[in-house]
């Protein structure tokens, strides 16, 4: 099922009451009416979804939770983030003793935080409702000091859905790497898990039918699913029945490691934004999810322009068979995204790029999924006066975009510029910082004018020499909803 689809039709259900009746008692006579756009209004309840945090007992992990002011949104409503296995089936605590909430957001515009350590930290079942649920966006940022995955992990947490495609996850020597499940409503879910390498579908009964009990999480390793050692590899996570909220964590014996978030849903053509200018190495992973192969044009979008990488002009992407190409230091000290278009037809496809920065024995990796363009508004958690890069693209249309610095989670003023970004480019841009900033705050960016804009945000925090970093798109935070207009018809009384 399509995402956009999904939240769509959630915002609808829950709007419908503020925006439509039947009357019992019209007038004699109704007035023709012409049709009308449908209004965008604001969503009343959002659901996310974090995924447990680490497995090292070193691990320190900290939760930003940001809700952006939002015009008609209700004057009251709540949020939280309750452990997964704290929920019972009425949305209560369960008979286990709850724990102390991980944070309490604030009022719209003004981020909260929490913290946990160790590798106890649950995974998390966030509701914001009212006020607080258009586009909240809550981050989970891990810092790892030594061992498997060491350095910077982060993952916004996500909304449930049925179907995700993962490029980029691996079962080779040296990767751990993880698919966590998490479901949040009050009937079990059933997952299968499908592994596509090289050559096509690996093979494995282990990964059908997966339970996944209610308000529950379940990590899978990878590595059980399946003996064939794979370099790269596709998963492909399809729900058979209810909903799941799913991340890959992709861990690295050497080279650290992040999380993994899905690609956007198949497309012909895909935009992936927010190359570090000092990657060292970058690695593009692609699968066709159609019956058809698929030849892509290869240009990265830099500050001046599309340009094509040497030697990597095109991509042939062989039907049900992960293709994966060496890009090498492709950015050469710029700001640059990766532009995929069809050479001729167009077949639908997934991507996600494998970005390495530091060198030999002092490295950290970080991830890239193919993503949607911003949309109305996106919305970006958990940053910081140092370390934070926004980065943004506008493949085929100049635009003018806003770009707000939220107050800081403890105390700050708010600050918006405009920039502007051209055809066919990529920029860092001097994002805002809060006046008197003490704490994190959030971004938020809204497309003016122009085509269509891609984002992403780089966190780095450089420790013992190891350039930690972990890079998070800017899809739509999906705050608002279109909701058709409505009108009184006596009709469907008289049938």
């Amino acid at each position: 099922m399509n995402r956009t689809t999904l939240s769509l039709f959630a915002g609808t259900a829950a709007l419908a009451v503020v925006t439509g009746f039947a009357a019992l008692n019209p007038p004699a006579t109704s007035p023709a009416h012409t049709a009308e756009a449908a209004a965008q209004l604001p969503v009343e309840r959002t659901t996310l979804l974090c995924p447990a945090p680490s497995l090292s007992d070193i691990a320190d992990t900290s939760y930003t939770s940001y809700t952006p002011v939002t015009k008609g949104a209700a004057s009251d409503g709540k949020a939280g983030l309750q452990a997964a296995t704290e929920q019972s089936a009425d949305g209560t605590s369960g008979k286990k003793k709850a724990s102390k909430p991980v944070l309490t957001p604030k009022a719209p515009g003004t981020p909260a935080t929490g913290d946990t350590s160790g590798a106890d930290g649950p995974a998390y079942v966030g509701t914001a409702e009212g006020k607080y649920a258009p586009g909240w966006t809550v981050q989970e940022t891990t810092e790892v000091a030594a061992g498997t995955g060491r350095g910077l992990q982060g993952v916004n947490c996500t909304a449930p859905d049925t179907d995700f495609w993962f490029p980029g996850a691996s079962t080779a020597s040296g990767r751990t790497d993880y698919v966590h499940l998490t479901n949040p409503d009050d009937s079990a879910a059933v997952v299968d898990i499908e592994l596509y390498g090289k050559d096509g579908q690996l093979k494995s009964t282990v990964g059908e039918g997966i339970t996944v009990a209610p308000h529950a999480s379940e990590p899978v390793l990878l590595s059980t699913l399946s003996d064939e050692k794979q370099t790269d590899l596709t998963v492909h996570v399809n729900v058979r029945s209810g909903r799941v909220g799913a991340s890959v964590q992709a861990l690295d014996d050497k080279t650290g490691g992040d999380w993994l978030a899905a690609s956007t849903d198949p497309s012909g053509s895909l935009v992936l934004p927010g190359i570090p200018k000092d990657a060292t190495d970058v690695r593009l992973i692609a699968f066709t999810t159609g019956d058809s192969d698929a030849d892509l044009k290869v240009h990265l979008a830099s500050p001046d322009g599309l340009i094509t990488p040497a030697g990597n002009e095109t991509l042939h992407v062989k039907a049900g068979m992960t293709t994966a190409a060496d890009l090498g230091d492709v950015t050469r000290g710029e700001a640059g995204s990766l532009v995929l278009t069809p050479t001729d037809q167009s077949v639908p496809v997934v991507a996600a790029l494998r970005v390495t920065r530091g060198k030999s024995g002092k490295q950290e990796t970080a991830y890239i999924p193919a993503t949607a363009p911003i949309g109305t508004r996106a919305t970006s958690a958990d940053n910081s006066g140092k370390g934070t890069t926004l980065s943004l693209t506008a493949p085929t249309g100049t635009a003018q975009v806003k770009v707000t610095a939220s107050a800081g989670s403890g105390g700050g003023t708010a600050v918006a510029k405009t920039f502007t970004i051209k055809s066919g480019t990529t920029q860092d841009i001097d994002a805002p910082a809060p006046s008197g900033l003490k704490g994190t705050y959030a971004l938020t960016v809204e497309p003016i004018s122009g085509g269509p804009v891609y984002g992403a945000r780089t966190l780095a925090a450089t420790e013992e020499g190891v350039p930690g970093f972990t890079i998070q798109t800017l899809p739509d935070d999906r705050g608002t909803v279109a909701v058709p207009e409505t009108d009184q018809d006596v009709a469907i009384l008289q049938k």
